[in-house]
């Protein structure tokens, strides 16, 4: 991102200056609690991305610290978990630490801030690319309700699924229906589309309150 407001007059408000990154084929997640396919690992294993985790965990239970459980960023098909040794055979031990750091950093302050709103943040993705400088960027979105688990506060209880203010609204109908989430995807009725705006409409102005 170079800038929101210093674009085109006729743009304004609707359009965003940004450059060019080099990506590195790592998405990177920090979770704080436990559900989607770090539950379904964790479930199989007893860790996510190889980082162990306490046994008698339950669906949304909250992590005893945020964790880093990267995945391959797949051009097609489904993203596959990584170990953070994979990560750094990958992009190299000093990139690696990085990504760990700043994406842990990155969740800690968007957790904190949405929390004093009432508002979980369960985990997050980032990715990240490098300049033509080489400089390592932070890219694309970040804690959107498209790449991050958002839970009401006063409603969160582990051990089964939480209210959901992010995309997994959208997820939960598309298995509801029976598709197979291959190509081509069905067409969203307007009822959808509009609980969907509704759920991001409440958490952006719950999180932005002033």
């Amino acid at each position: 991102m170079i800038s929101a407001t210093d674009v085109p007059a006729e743009w304004a408000g609707r359009a965003t200056r940004c450059q060019r990154l080099d990506m590195l084929p790592v998405e990177c997640i920090a979770r704080g609690y436990l559900s989607g396919l770090g539950l379904a690992a964790y479930n199989e294993t007893g860790a996510v991305s190889g980082v162990p985790l306490p046994a008698g965990l339950v669906e949304a239970s909250k992590l005893p610290e945020p964790v880093f459980t990267p995945t391959t960023k797949a051009a097609a098909g489904h993203d596959e978990p990584m170990t953070y040794a994979e990560v750094a055979d990958l992009v190299g031990p000093d990139t690696a630490a990085e990504l760990r750091r700043i994406t842990l950093e990155v969740y800690a302050r968007g957790a904190s801030i949405a929390a004093a709103r009432g508002i979980i943040v369960a985990d997050t993705k980032l990715e990240f690319g490098r300049a033509a400088d080489g400089t390592l960027v932070l890219a694309d979105e970040v804690l959107t309700p498209d790449s991050s688990r958002f839970w009401p506060a006063d409603t969160y209880e582990p051990g089964h699924p939480q209210q959901s203010l992010d995309k997994q609204f959208l997820r939960d109908w598309s298995t509801s229906i029976g598709w197979d989430r291959k190509e081509p995807g069905p067409r969203i009725p307007d009822d959808v589309v509009a609980a969907m705006t509704a759920r991001y409409s409440a958490l952006f102005k719950t999180i932005t309150a002033p």
